[in-house]
């Protein structure tokens, strides 16, 4: 055996020796094809802004393009599609950045691993109906507040604005209510005094007058202004294992979402309607622009996960939940930018 011979096979085995390194040195996930090409996907509330960049993925052909057959189930709110994965009956959740640390926090090990959003997208109204006489948060002690689900990212939220007023989650009841005709029911016809939720179901309410916004993360700034930093919203998130195990299936999800992102920066407002379904514009395709336009800003560009965001999800999380530790969890293991970076890499002018 030659000199180089030797080298050649010590290489080969301190490469095998790092086991998972290979894995994430990104060079099987650059050029392989997907281990899996059947994916599911669960989601909650497909229909809203907040996941658009995956219906644009799923409608435009680009899970396809990247050699994947992809069925995605929509459910009620993000809790009840995280315990879809949970469960073992779909593969990736399309949710909330912050379900990852909460999940890390009960020994359970998720990451995401492509943005959607980089604003959570979610307002808080009153009724004009039940409380026109509202002034501040501590009024709503007592009330009903509308939920696209119960522990969703939504209820979080509503939890962080009723915490900062003096009030627990146990001083208001819950409900949830969905994301599309069935929050706007809810609120309409005076089932709850105040709403969390996201558009287009708040600009409809919010421009009929149905809601007074008392907070608002539907833009970069309101989201400064309500978490003190950037917030990452919507992703891609599975099991660690998962990622490990399919990292040519995770690249090729990550593209799909980055390249839908790449097609939104310069889509007009009839290239919109001509690619969502007809019933997520909910009878109103005015006041569906009106909800784009306000939250275009709150799509990530790019599907790179914001380091400094993760640090403000896990302190947001901890002003309200006394039962996550802070202190405990590892953020770096909750994210990687690793699939993300190598798609806007790709799909770069």
């Amino acid at each position: 055996m030659n000199a180089f011979e030797r080298h050649r096979r010590q290489i080969i085995r301190a490469t095998a020796g790092a086991g998972l390194g290979l894995v994430w040195s990104g060079a099987s996930a650059q050029t392989g094809k997907p281990e899996k090409t059947k994916v599911s996907i669960a989601v909650g509330g497909k229909a809203s802004f907040y996941y658009l960049p995956l219906t644009l993925a799923e409608q435009l052909g680009y899970f396809k393009a990247e050699g994947l057959d992809v069925e995605i189930s929509d459910f009620a709110g993000g809790t009840q599609a995280l315990r879809a994965v949970v469960g073992g009956s779909a593969d990736v959740c399309s949710g909330a950045y912050e379900h990852t640390i909460n999940l890390q926090g009960k020994g359970q090990m998720f990451k995401a691993f492509v943005l959607q959003g980089r604003a959570p997208q979610i307002a808080i109204g009153v009724s004009t109906k039940t409380m026109p006489q509202y002034k501040t948060v501590a009024d709503l002690r007592g009330k009903k507040i509308g939920v696209s689900a119960p522990g969703s990212s939504t209820n979080m939220v509503a939890n962080l604005i009723l915490s900062r007023a003096g009030l627990k989650a146990s001083d208001v009841s819950f409900i949830g209510v969905g994301t599309s005709a069935g929050a706007l029911s809810a609120m309409r016809s005076g089932q709850i005094d105040a709403i969390s939720n996201i558009d287009p179901v708040m600009t409809m309410l919010e421009q009929k007058g149905d809601v007074k916004v008392i907070s608002d993360t539907r833009t970069i700034k309101g989201t400064v202004d309500v978490f003190g930093g950037p917030m990452p919203a919507a992703c891609l998130y599975a099991p660690a294992d998962y990622l490990v195990q399919n990292p040519n299936t995770c690249q090729a999800l990550a593209n799909a979402i980055v390249r839908g992102l790449k097609w939104l920066q310069t889509a007009g407002p009839s290239d919109i309607l001509k690619t969502v379904p007809e019933s997520y514009l909910l009878g109103d395709r005015a006041l569906y622009l009106a909800s784009f336009d306000k939250i275009r800003e709150a799509l990530s560009p790019d599907g790179l996960i914001p380091p400094d965001g993760t640090k403000t999800a896990l302190k947001a999380l901890a002003s309200f939940d006394e039962t996550l530790k802070a202190d405990k969890i590892d953020l770096s293991k909750t994210f990687t930018n690793d699939f993300a970076r190598r798609a806007k890499d790709k799909f770069k002018a």
